[in-house]
Order: C-alpha cells, then structure tokens, then sequence
C-alpha cells in the first residue's frame, strides 16, 4: 500500500483522531493504561493509535497503529528529554503498524541529536513509503522566542517537522486562534493539538478542539485527555464526531 493510500486510512475525512498510548514507557504505573487488553477496544473510534513497537506486535490486528520510534524515560536525569531512536521504518512495517511517529524537543540540550535522528526516520520513511508524523514541542531550556512571535516557537516546530520531512506534526495549542492559525499556515501538512495536561470540563476541551479545528487544524492526537478519563469509550466517541462532523 502506498503512501498516500496510507494517509487515507489515517485521515479518512481529512481530518484525524489519533491517541498516543505511549506514555508508559516514559513513566509507569500511569493512569489509564494499567490494563491495554481492556482500554484499546474502548478507542475504535480513533483513526490511529501510537504506542511503542511491543504494543503494536501484540494488538495490531484489529485496530491501526503508528509505531512510536523515539523513547526517553523519567530516570534519565539530564538525559530525560533526550529521545532516542528504539526501532526503524521497516520494523513498524513488520509489526503491522500504518504509520510513524518521533519526537523532538526545541531548546533541548540534545535538540540536534533529536533532529539527527528525525532526518534519519525522515530518510528511511520515504524509502519505505510510511507516514511519518513528528511530535514537536517547544519547551526546552534553550528555546529561544522572538518578541514578535505569539505562537510561542510553535509556528516554528511546525516548519522544522515539514522541513525534516514529516507528512503531519503534532504540537501543543497555543492558547488562541489567532495564533494558532498562524501555526496552521506554516506548512502544508496536517496540524494536530496535543492534549497534555487539561484541567478543565470535557465540554471545555471539546470547544478547544473546535477553536482549533476553526483555526486551520486537521484534527488532535491526544493521550490523557482520552484515555485517562473515566468515560474512555464515550470521549472518544464524541471527539471523533467533532473532528469529523458526524
């Protein structure tokens, strides 16, 4: 299967769902993912799920997976944010995944390692023609914004990813449409809204999504938000009709 037939799956209305499960391997016992044989079915509406390599082999058969290639966990001390290579293209293409994904972190002390390795999966992800979606966030200690930026560097993780050639990137929100329409139209690739930490209502965050969507975004691909919550199957049902206006 082609590439483009690839982001068909993964962007079925042009737009997509996607929950990153990968957590655990930076910090375990996290909550939401005790139990993956109970949570992955209660997540049938997302378009993907992004988990590392041994989650992919193990359940792939009955849902869509973009393997995660880059891992980092929280006893790293100055090393906890410097994420490093743990498969290739291929292997995720054996393992049955659609697509994949790997991180950096701007104004990371290891940030030009990162970028390294996003050019290498960047390489083998064209030979292979695999989807490759870049997690970029602005939030290292040398991150650098310029006054006149209200994106907050978030424009610019947007154009890094497309320049290292990724096919769709994940960032964070930036607080407001405005900006985040300017994100949206620094590269011609999907822009996805991270979720991180939400301390809101759900109906807060489904207006989040809908400002983002409004401002350019092509979908969100979030994690706790979904599957830490106690209605797991409902929120996601209900996010996927947002994002894909059922």
């Amino acid at each position: 299967m082609g590439k483009d037939e690839l982001l068909e799956k993964l962007f079925p209305s042009g737009r997509a769902l996607f929950i990153p499960i990968d957590h655990a391997a930076t910090s375990f016992p996290e909550k939401g993912l005790e139990d993956l044989s109970k949570l992955i079915p209660k997540l049938s509406s997302a378009n993907a799920i992004i988990a590392h390599k041994g989650v992919v082999s193990h359940y792939n058969s009955k849902h869509h997976f973009i393997m995660h290639l880059s891992a980092s966990t929280i006893h790293g001390g100055s090393n906890s944010d410097n994420k490093v290579l743990t498969g290739s293209v291929i292997e995720a293409k054996k393992r049955g995944a659609i697509g994949v994904s790997a991180q950096i972190n701007l104004g990371s002390e290891a940030e030009s390692e990162m970028i390294e390795r996003m050019g290498e999966i960047s390489k083998q992800a064209f030979e292979q023609n695999m989807p490759l979606l870049g997690m970029v966030y602005p939030r290292g200690p040398n991150l650098k914004i310029d006054e006149n930026d209200s994106t907050k560097g978030v424009s610019h993780a947007v154009r890094l990813a497309f320049e290292l050639g990724c096919d769709m990137v994940k960032v964070p929100w930036t607080g407001d449409k405005d900006s985040f329409s300017l994100v949206c139209n620094s590269a011609p690739i999907p822009v996805l809204i991270a979720g991180g930490e939400h301390k809101g209502s759900f109906d807060d965050l489904l207006k989040l999504i809908r400002d983002a969507i409004e401002s350019g975004a092509k979908g969100v691909c979030m994690g706790r938000q979904i599957f830490a919550a106690e209605n797991v199957h409902e929120r996601c049902e209900k996010i996927s009709q947002l994002i894909h206006e059922k």
